[in-house]
Order: C-alpha cells, then structure tokens, then sequence
C-alpha cells in the first residue's frame, strides 16, 4: 500500500480518522475532537522534522495515518519517537495499520530516531495484535493509567528498535 509523508493538505482527512479514533473510546484517552487547522499546527510544528507523520492514501483517500511526537522534552530521551496509528472504520481489518505503522518506523529511522513506544487501551486487541505483527513487544501493563469518561483504565506499553 502507498505511504507518503503527511501534508498540510492532509489534515482534514487526518481530523476525521482521528475523531473517529476518539470516540470509539478504545485507541486514545483524548476526548476533545480535533479540528483540521489544530492538525496544520502540529503536522507543521517544529518538532515534525524528527517526529514524522505518514498517511496510506488509496484512491486519493486518506484511509489511515500513523506519527510520531516526542517521548519527553528531556534531552536524554531525544531519539524516542512516542507514536500514534489510526484507521479509518471503513477501512479498518484491510492492512492499513500495518502498511501505516511500517512507513512511520521507516520514517522515524531515517529522522534520526532509535526507538518507538506508545501505551495501548488493554482492551484494544486489533493495535496490540498490529504491533505485535510488527516487531513491537509488550513491554507491561500500567494498571489505571488514565481516566476515560471517568472509569480507570490500563495500558499496556509497547516498543520497537528501530
């Protein structure tokens, strides 16, 4: 599947993965729906030369995006990469994530990083089985880590080298 760096151009169809995201209330703790102009903002912040944004486009539709933010503004934590991949629902099951999350790692290596993590919702089986496929391990669970919608819920820690 083609995978391209993310363009301001993007955006909109960038909001809309990302707001389904939300309230599907499985793959963030973000509940605020995102807007295309706060997408601008960050996919042209400066941290996005070293945390790149890739997009899978098939047909001329965004169908899933993954990206990268820093880990930590502590300098010691420079080269690593704390990452996000998001599917369209219409297009979730279809190898989008994979081709998505591939692209970001490659990305990331080549902007200098060394390592991706992100915390996964425990109960999100299809992401833990999507990193898994990708050469991430299961680091551990955080139990209670955040609250969404006013339940506690875990996490389980994921990485790659990259």
């Amino acid at each position: 599947m083609p995978a391209r760096a993310a363009t301001l151009a993007d955006a909109p169809a960038i909001a809309r993965i990302y707001n389904e995201g939300i309230a599907d209330r499985i793959a963030t703790f973000e509940t605020r729906e995102r807007t295309a102009d706060d997408l601008r903002e960050r996919l042209s912040s400066p941290q996005a030369a070293q945390h790149p944004a890739v997009v899978i486009v098939e047909a001329g539709e965004v169908l899933a995006f993954a990206w990268s933010a820093p880990y930590s503004a502590r300098e010691v934590y420079a080269g690593i990469g704390d990452h996000g991949v998001y599917v369209a629902r219409a297009a979730r099951g279809q190898g989008h994530g994979a081709a998505a999350l591939r692209a970001l790692m490659e990305a990331a290596k080549a902007a200098g990083l060394h390592k991706l993590t992100s915390r996964i919702l425990t109960e999100n089986t299809p992401s833990r089985r999507l990193h898994v496929h990708c050469g991430f391990r299961e680091v551990g669970i955080h139990q209670r880590h955040a609250q969404l919608d006013g339940l506690w819920r875990d996490v389980v820690t994921v990485e790659v080298l990259l």
